[in-house]
C-alpha cells in the first residue's frame, strides 16, 4: 500500500514536470541542464522531467512603463521637470531572458537619458511645441539598444512639462501682454472696419443722390423739352388754322377787322395810362393806312405759301 502510494506521488510530480500550459500572449523560456533549449508558445507542452525546466515567463502584451520624473535642461539653461510613459512589447523571449539582466530598469534609464539629451537640444518654447518630435526621437534612440533586449518600444508621452514659478509667472505675464495685444489690435480693426464702412455708406449714398439729382434734372429738361414742343404745335397749329381762314372768302376782311380792332385796342389802353402822352395823328386815314399796310403783309405771306 505505501509503494502504490509513492507510485502515484512520483506520477503526479513526473506529470506536472512534464505537462505545461502556456496561456495566450504568453512565452515561457526552457532551459536543459542549464542551457536554453526552446521557448514554449502557447498551448499543450511536453518537458523532460528534472531535466527540463521554466526559466523565464514573458508577457508578449504591450506594457506601460511609467518613467520616472527627473529633472531637464533647456538649451537656453532653464531647468523643467519632465514626466512621461513608455509604452513597450517584448517580441524576442530568448533575447529579452539572457540579453539584459533587467531590461525594465534598462529600458527606463535608457528612455531618461535619451530625453534629457533631446531636451539639452531645444529652448523652452519648443519644448512646449515640439513634444511629437521630442517624442518621436526618444522612441528612435531606445528602440536601438532594445534590439538586443528582444524588446520593441513602441511609443513614448510626456505627461507633464513643469517648468519652475518663476518662469511659469513670467509665461503668464507674456501670455497676458499678448492678449491685450491681441485685444487692441481687434479693437483698431474694428474701429478702422467702421469708419470703411461709415465712408462706403456716404460715398454711396452721395452717388444715390447725384443719380437721383440727374434723373430729376433729365425729367426736368424732358417736360420742358415737351411742353415747349406742345405749345410750338399749338402755335403752328393756329398759324395754318388762321391761313386757311384768310384764303376762305371773306377772310381778308376779316383781317383788315381784327388789326382795326387790336389798333384800336392798343390807342384804348395807352390812353388810359395817366403818365403816357397820347399823339393822336391828325389824319386818321394814316391808320387806314397802317391796316392796309398790314394786309399787304398778309396777302405777301398768303402768296408766298401758295
Amino acid at each position: 500500500m505505501e509503494v502504490a502510494l509513492i507510485l502515484f506521488i512520483v506520477a503526479v510530480i513526473f506529470v506536472t514536470q512534464s505537462i505545461k500550459v502556456v496561456p495566450q500572449q504568453h512565452a515561457w523560456v526552457v532551459e536543459r541542464l542549464g542551457k536554453y533549449t526552446g521557448t514554449l508558445m502557447p498551448g499543450l507542452n511536453f518537458l523532460i522531467p528534472f531535466v527540463d525546466k521554466v526559466a523565464y515567463k514573458h508577457l508578449l502584451k504591450e506594457v506601460p512603463l511609467d518613467i520616472p520624473s527627473q529633472v531637464c535642461i533647456t538649451r537656453d539653461n532653464t531647468q523643467l521637470q519632465v514626466d512621461g510613459i513608455l509604452y513597450f512589447q517584448v517580441t524576442d523571449a530568448m533575447r529579452a531572458s539572457y540579453g539584459s539582466s533587467n531590461y525594465i530598469m534598462a529600458i527606463s534609464q535608457l528612455a531618461q537619458t535619451s530625453l534629457r539629451s533631446v531636451i539639452g537640444k531645444l529652448e523652452l518654447d519648443k519644448t512646449f511645441e515640439e513634444r511629437d518630435v521630442i517624442n518621436a526621437q526618444v522612441v528612435q534612440a531606445i528602440d536601438e539598444a532594445a534590439l538586443n533586449w528582444g524588446v520593441k518600444v513602441l511609443r513614448y508621452e510626456i505627461k507633464d512639462l513643469t517648468p519652475p514659478k518663476e518662469i511659469l509667472h513670467a509665461m503668464q505675464q507674456q501670455i497676458t501682454a499678448e492678449r491685450e495685444k491681441r485685444a487692441l489690435i481687434a479693437a483698431s480693426e474694428g474701429r478702422r472696419q467702421e469708419q470703411i464702412n461709415i465712408a462706403t455708406g456716404e460715398r454711396e449714398a452721395f452717388i444715390a443722390r447725384s443719380e437721383g439729382e440727374k434723373q430729376a434734372a433729365i425729367n426736368n429738361a424732358q417736360g420742358e423739352a415737351a411742353a415747349i414742343l406742345a405749345v410750338a404745335e399749338a402755335n403752328a397749329q393756329a398759324i395754318e388754322r388762321v391761313a386757311a381762314a384768310i384764303r376762305q372768302p371773306g377772310g381778308e376782311q376779316a383781317v383788315q377787322l381784327k388789326v382795326a380792332e387790336k389798333a384800336v385796342e392798343a390807342y384804348s389802353r395807352v390812353a388810359a395810362d395817366a403818365t403816357t402822352t397820347l399823339i393822336v395823328p391828325s389824319n386818321m386815314t394814316e391808320v387806314a393806312a397802317l391796316v392796309g399796310s398790314a394786309m399787304k403783309m398778309v396777302q405777301g405771306q398768303k402768296a408766298s405759301a401758295t
